[in-house]
């Protein structure tokens, strides 16, 4: 590998109660490098929209992802972590246009154990309501694409450190299983 794991910019993805930004943060923190909420490059429309139950489309998340690859781009070379839901292909192309290099960490695990997760949580504004929307548009990662899938069956520091060993092997293949 040509980059250190620290030096990568990496978009942890997933659905929506996959845990992105609980383990998002805690690889940023293993990693020594800046994590950014992909939450917070949301609109205040987008935001309203998806509290009210409605699922957003692809042009509300046109600019919502400009933004995030903006940040990923200033972050090239010296590393960073953001959590994007990043839930079709064409999402993680317009990414990897405006920050060549990242590195993809999708986060899954079983619809129960996700809406287990969503209806626990008291304070998002993404409703239960929207998970079967989230997968259904869910693609996941394909041949090509730089990244590793991580189950989320596991401790949040278990899957952290499943994914810091996917970004050190990451010269093994495009598309790692963890």
């Amino acid at each position: 590998m040509s980059a250190s794991p620290a030096s990568v910019v990496v978009v942890v993805m997933g659905v929506s109660g996959t845990g992105k930004s609980t383990v998002g943060a805690l690889l940023a923190a293993a990693l020594r490098v800046p994590y950014a909420e992909g939450d917070a490059f949301h609109s205040p429309a987008n935001v309203a929209k998806m509290a009210a139950g409605t699922p957003l489309d692809d042009a509300d998340r046109g600019p919502w992802l400009d933004a995030i690859g903006a940040w990923a781009r200033s972050r090239a070379g010296r590393g960073g972590v953001v959590s994007c839901s990043a839930l079709k292909r064409s999402y993680r192309d317009r990414l990897r246009a405006a920050a060549p290099g990242l590195f993809f960490l999708h986060l899954t695990g079983d619809r129960a154990l996700i809406s287990e997760r969503l209806a626990a949580r008291t304070d998002h504004f993404m409703p239960v309501s929207l998970q079967d929307s989230q997968f259904a548009a869910l693609e996941h990662l394909q041949p090509g694409e730089r990244g590793a899938t991580v189950s989320v069956a596991r401790e949040p520091q278990a899957v952290v450190e499943r994914a810091v060993a996917a970004l050190r092997a990451q010269h093994a293949g495009p598309a790692l299983r963890a």
